[in-house]
């Protein structure tokens, strides 16, 4: 018996709705409440707004699925707004708007300001009775698996699935608003570090195009103090000043996670390394009799991919050893490396991309790059410039890994938080 009563109390302990994280001056206050979101409030919608009656310049914003959360590309007509948001259904300050269509789920909390919202495709939770916040309803549908309304790929939420969509939350509004005022404290750190990070790219952005001198020009709009009235960049062939060859194949079955040789594929210039490469993704274990290793500070820039305004992604690679795979020009020169990638990827990206050739998949060829024209300042500023990018990128990278590491810890946090992930009432 005694073992039976064992089970029989585990059992019900995890029946109960208990978080395994909670404040401590709610740990005692016993288990959440569970209802559908029907029961909660009702589900609403704007009356219906029709494209003649929309225009792209002037009035109150007519916010689509594509455009909610972002700038509106139409308006209604301030008459229009205030005559329909009088007779017909319309969101309170602080209500939940959520996409029913296209990329389902997104939640947004109305601001309260003039807005016109797509019937249907955008509705609100109506929340009169306020036992449960509007916060909260947030932060529970945002935790919502919308994935599990069916075994199919999701394009529409209809009145009835959000009506039956379970959810459970704390009875106290205090430990509501404790829980929303953790998690919302957190969004808006990620939020300042994210304006942060925008900042930081647009800054570099403007940076390199005063760094690099301008089409037809010899000379930089922005010099380092140090090199300011010195001699103009000098211009040369680009063949006349670098070697250029071709990596040996590596195909993506030669990827080995524990391989011996360290090496590098085409299609990991575009979607893993940047102007600078010190750490390298892939092994493998080939010979590397069999291929073309790097002798340091080698560029590197892809002979083929999917667009000519993606094709100039030069990165250097800073250590020697590593494989460089097929369809890879490797270019070899007494400049410095991470100066010639910048370069390259900004100063003459779009001359590089008008040199590609090909539609479904471009190609570059290394007789096309030799005839590039391009001006090389003295070493010393060579490094200076790299340097200065270096160190604004690696910022970037910082900043970038803090948000991304913010973000887990939200996860994390919703996912004890909260006692489980709210499903669908099979039984609406």
């Amino acid at each position: 018996m005694k073992y039976l009563d064992y089970l029989r109390m585990s059992n019900e302990k995890q029946n109960k709705i208990i978080p395994k994280l909670r404040f401590p001056e709610f740990e005692n206050v016993g288990e959440w409440e569970s209802k559908t979101l029907g029961q909660i409030g009702n589900v609403l919608m704007c009356k219906r707004i029709f494209a003649e009656e929309t225009n792209e310049k002037e009035g109150v914003p007519f916010f689509k699925i594509g455009t909610l959360g972002g700038n509106s590309d139409a308006y209604i007509s301030k008459e229009l707004f205030n005559e329909y948001k009088s007779k017909y259904n319309f969101p309170r300050k602080g209500e939940v708007l959520i996409t029913c269509s296209g990329t389902i789920g997104k939640c947004f909390i109305y601001n309260g300001g003039d807005a016109y919202y797509q019937d249907s495709n955008i509705v609100w939770i109506d929340n009169p009775r306020l036992d449960v916040s509007n916060e909260m309803i947030f932060l529970l549908l945002t935790n919502v698996n919308w994935g599990r309304l069916n075994s199919t790929t999701i394009t529409r939420i209809y009145g009835s699935d959000l009506r039956g969509l379970q959810l459970q939350f704390p009875k106290q509004l205090e430990e509501q608003q404790k829980i929303a005022d953790c998690l919302f404290s957190l969004d808006e750190l990620i939020t300042a570090l994210t304006q942060k990070l925008e900042a930081l790219k647009e800054h570099k952005k403007g940076l390199m195009q005063q760094l690099f001198p301008g089409e037809g020009e010899t000379v930089p709009r922005l010099r380092f103090p140090e090199f300011e009235g010195s001699v103009t960049w000098e211009e040369k062939i680009f063949g006349d000043v670098a070697t250029f060859l071709k990596g040996k194949g590596i195909s993506k079955i030669d990827i080995v996670q524990n391989g011996n040789l360290p090496c590098i594929r085409y299609g990991e210039l575009y979607t893993y390394y940047k102007e600078t490469i010190d750490s390298i993704k892939s092994y493998t274990n080939l010979s590397p009799d069999e291929l073309v290793l790097s002798t340091g500070n080698d560029v590197i820039i892809p002979a083929s991919g999917e667009t000519k305004e993606d094709i100039a992604t030069a990165a250097c690679v800073l250590n020697s050893g590593i494989a460089l795979g097929g369809d890879l020009h490797i270019i070899r020169s007494k400049m410095n490396g991470v100066f010639l990638s910048y370069f390259l990827n900004n100063a003459k990206k779009r001359e590089i991309a008008q040199l590609a050739q090909g539609y479904s998949v471009v190609h570059l060829y290394s007789e096309q790059l030799k005839k590039l024209n391009i001006c090389i300042p003295k070493f010393e500023e060579q490094q200076k410039i790299a340097d200065c990018l270096s160190s604004l990128d690696e910022l970037i990278t910082s900043q970038t890994e803090k948000i991304e590491t913010l973000k887990l810890h939200k996860k994390g946090l919703m996912q004890q938080l909260f006692p489980a992930i709210s499903n669908i009432n099979t039984t609406d």
